[in-house]
């Protein structure tokens, strides 16, 4: 895995804070953001059991999403519970790296970038 693209997909990342809301409206690029999240939590599983060395990397990441978008109550459980979700669902299926895990860690890295870009591309001030 090229660290440049990591490197590339966590500056996207950055880039894809958003206004902070005060009210616990659902907004529309929720489902996006949720999606980012479980992204995250699977790649932080994922890239943990293939030997990365990151630590906690992709929770820090996902941390810094939630500091970005600073959701309330329901917007926040369905964010975290997206990246636990993610987390758990390759927990339950990977105990070590396989071809397979690898695969999938390239593609989440694909789409959280996709899903970052445009993001960015739609809502960036």
């Amino acid at each position: 895995m090229s660290m440049r693209f990591l490197a590339i997909f966590a500056l996207i990342l950055a880039c894809a804070s958003v206004p902070t809301r005060a009210q616990d409206v659902a907004a529309p690029f929720d489902a996006d953001l949720q999606r980012l999240a479980e992204i995250l939590g699977g790649l932080h599983y994922l890239r943990g059991i293939c030997g990365s060395n990151e630590g906690n990397k992709w929770r820090n990441e996902m941390q810094a999403l939630i500091d970005a978008e600073t959701p309330a109550g329901e917007r926040r459980t369905r964010m975290i519970a997206g990246f636990n979700r993610g987390y758990n669902g390759f927990q339950q299926t990977y105990r070590s790296c396989t071809p397979a895990a690898t695969v999938a860690i390239r593609r989440y890295i694909e789409e959280g970038s996709k899903i970052s870009r445009d993001l960015t591309a739609r809502y960036a001030n």
